[in-house]
């Protein structure tokens, strides 16, 4: 029965991120609103609620490994996995918004942030409260940097073809296929690795992480597919930003987890290297199939590691 709840849950996932990414272009396009800062914002943050649900839950039933493992392996198989399978897949990516110079801080800055909040083995309530401030800095970057791409005009030949009931409408469908989907995929999955007797560390860094991922994977893939590879990358990015600041901070305010250095530090050294991987990667316009290579050849390592 897990198996059948996983594939139809699979098939929301895909109805809903095309529903998401055909309603954000209708907005990006009616009011002059880049691609990517749709994509960082408004899809970023809807495929990351199946983290934070996942995180916090983890949280409040005092699981602490299950919630940071989540975190960690999101990133990481939002890097590895989803960007190298979309920088092999497509044909031609040439993002419109110099990405390196405007977007390569938040890669990184995060991730730094979580490595110096880590070293007393807690991220306690007040790394939390910092956290969701970061969150508010993210955002507040994306809408003063991009002014360029904000025109904040109503483009007048689509007001006729705009309607915003039915935009929302149809969002909040995409949304709740996307969400619930993961969250039955998360479930049935974690119904069969349970029955395997797998650790709660594993759970998280594997069948938790890439099913609440499966969202940005999914996304990310139907953008591309529609040409729009600056929403492809804004959703990873903004979908990273949201793993440590409000993924993090959320679980962290209901519950301080706790977090051993020395037991998972592969697993922490595969995410550093991931981000660093895709900091090289904006830095050289590597959106394509080389890029892929070494994005999945960081995954290999990383799944060889752990099972193998």
């Amino acid at each position: 029965m897990d198996y059948i709840i996983f594939l139809v849950a699979m098939g929301a996932l895909i109805y809903g991120a095309d529903f998401i990414i055909k309603e954000s272009e209708r907005i990006a396009l009616h009011f002059n609103i880049s691609h990517f800062v749709i994509g960082a914002t408004l899809v970023a943050f809807g495929t990351s609620l199946p983290e934070m649900a996942a995180s916090m839950m983890a949280a409040s039933h005092g699981k602490s490994d299950m919630a940071v493992a989540n975190v960690i392996g999101s990133v990481i198989f939002n890097i590895t996995l989803v960007l190298g399978l979309v920088f092999f897949i497509a044909k031609s990516m040439k993002p419109e918004r110099d990405l390196f110079s405007k977007d390569s801080a938040w890669i990184l800055a995060p991730v730094v942030i979580f490595l110096i909040m880590i070293q007393d083995g807690v991220i306690g309530r007040v790394d939390g409260i910092i956290f969701l401030f970061i969150m508010i800095s993210y955002l507040y970057f994306l809408f003063t940097s991009s002014k360029e791409d904000l025109e904040g005009e109503i483009d007048d030949s689509l007001t006729e073809k705009f309607n915003w009931i039915k935009t929302i409408v149809l969002l909040v469908i995409g949304f709740a296929f996307t969400i619930g989907g993961a969250n039955f995929v998360i479930e049935s999955g974690t119904s069969i690795a349970r029955s395997l007797e797998v650790s709660e560390w594993i759970i998280g860094l594997f069948l938790i992480s890439l099913g609440t991922s499966l969202p940005e994977l999914v996304v990310s893939l139907v953008a591309i597919k529609k040409g729009h590879a600056d929403m492809s990358i804004g959703n990873i990015i903004g979908s990273n930003v949201a793993n440590f600041s409000m993924v993090l901070g959320a679980a962290s305010l209901i519950h301080p987890l706790s977090i051993d250095i020395q037991a998972n530090s592969f697993d922490i050294l595969i995410m550093v290297c991931a981000s660093l991987m895709l900091f090289f990667i904006l830095a050289n316009k590597l959106y394509n199939k080389a890029g892929a290579i070494f994005l999945l050849a960081i995954l290999a390592l990383f799944i060889q590691n752990s099972f193998i």
